[in-house]
């Protein structure tokens, strides 16, 4: 949980920098190119998913060897992965930028940025991949320590580069991007040296070196596992590219208090989601290990968890939401209309975080297909219309109660399919 909040922090950081160093259109501009990167993460997240379900499986087995062997395979396909983003993604960001629709008065910023940025990926897509196996052979503090080195380098490099320190050229917005691969590099080199040193069991030693190469088997494997997870992230980025297309209509003031909103909400939400993400691994494991009645106790120590943690952090959203935003935006304007729109949504990610529990327990047992229809229904069906309608009558607040709406239906849904269907089902290890 701490390691998400870091990584959030991250890119707040940066956020906060551009937003007081710059301004509200370098804000916006950085903003605008979210959902490409969401989307660009979406197939390796769902990589990472389905490799973490096996790895945390194999270590419940005490099967060292073939946790190495998933691991090479992601870590294989994922680098080849951010390649092919990093050379398509730099020559047609202009492209991307008018596919979003960026106000004419940030859409030069947008691009440079988000060209800068793609280039990067290749180190970004490792950075999120290796901290994920990690967590699935149950060390989370090593991603933990990584996440405060990128933090740093980002706490130094962006306002270097904003400001012209040390010698340094100005260079804007871009700074933002260019810290940020600055810190996905620094981690990767760190987790080289500090693996090895430690003899970790995914340290990159001979053994894990020779599974560096595509197992077609465990690919096939993982991808059953893995691209459900992604497609439903891409189907997710594809809808908030819809989303923001129809907040940059209102605006590039209301484009910044987007992109503020989501960062007070990924505070909230990563919490949420490192529960899920915990439940997952300790089904896994405890399904590798033969333990599988164990599930229902990790299910409701997850739930319980969520009401308690994600509570207190909405409630604490809500008190202090006009100092939070202030972290991000000086135009009072734009403050009292993100304020606003984190009063509608906030409530209702307590209920995101108990169906994010819900499925990772069964999505550790393999069961990922129901799952992600009933979350592609919700999306299609319940948040982009919901959206759009909403929009209509309540203009930019009513974006957001359809993402509040999503998340109540998702939930309901969710619930009613593990409790009636997949508490019947045989549970069984994948390998």
């Amino acid at each position: 949980m701490a390691s998400n909040i870091l990584q959030s922090l991250s890119g707040t950081i940066n956020n906060i920098y551009v937003g007081q160093l710059i301004g509200v259109e370098a804000l916006a501009a950085a903003s605008t190119f979210f959902p490409i990167v969401f989307f660009l993460m979406s197939f390796i997240i769902g990589l990472s998913s389905g490799s973490t379900v096996l790895i945390g499986q194999a270590w419940g087995a005490r099967n060292i060897d073939k946790v190495k062997e998933v691991t090479g395979t992601t870590l294989t396909v994922t680098f080849l992965a951010g390649l092919v983003v990093a050379v398509l993604g730099g020559f047609f960001a202009p492209q991307l930028m008018g596919i979003l629709g960026a106000p004419a008065n940030i859409v030069d910023l947008a691009t440079s940025y988000g060209r800068i940025f793609l280039i990067g990926m290749p180190a970004f897509f490792l950075f999120l991949v290796v901290t994920s196996v990690l967590r699935g052979v149950g060390d989370t503090v090593t991603p933990f320590v990584a996440l405060i080195i990128s933090i740093i380098v980002g706490l130094v490099t962006t306002p270097a580069l904003i400001l012209g320190w040390f010698g340094l050229p100005k260079i804007g917005v871009d700074a933002a991007a260019v810290a940020s691969i600055a810190g996905f590099i620094s981690v990767l080199v760190f987790l080289f040296f500090y693996l090895r040193i430690r003899k970790h069991a995914l340290a990159p030693d001979r053994a894990l070196l020779k599974h560096l190469r595509i197992n077609g088997e465990l690919l096939m494997l993982i991808l059953k596992l893995g691209v459900p997870a992604g497609v439903q992230m891409v189907v997710s980025s594809v809808a908030a590219i819809v989303v923001v297309g129809l907040v940059n209509h209102f605006g590039s003031d209301a484009t910044a208090a987007y992109g503020a909103v989501n960062q007070v909400l990924s505070y909230v939400q990563f919490p949420a989601m490192s529960i899920g993400i915990a439940a997952s691994i300790f089904g896994a494991q405890a399904i590798g290990a033969g333990q599988s009645g164990q599930l229902r106790a990790i299910t409701r120590t997850g739930l319980v968890m969520n009401i308690i943690i994600t509570g207190a952090l909405i409630l604490l959203a809500y008190l202090f939401s006009e100092h939070i935003v202030r972290l991000f935006l000086t135009d009072s304007h734009v403050v009292e209309m993100t304020q606003t729109l984190l009063h509608i949504v906030l409530w209702s990610v307590l209920l995101f975080g108990a169906s994010v529990v819900l499925t990772g327990i069964m999505r550790a047992s393999g069961t990922v297909l129901v799952p992600m229809i009933i979350s592609l229904a919700t999306i299609l069906g319940v948040e982009l219309p919901g959206a759009i309608l909403f929009s209509h009558y309540y203009g930019l607040n009513g974006i957001w109660m359809g993402y509040a709406l999503s998340f109540t239906t998702m939930l309901v849904l969710q619930a009613a399919y593990y409790w009636f269907f997949w508490r019947r089902k045989r549970v069984v290890a994948l390998i």
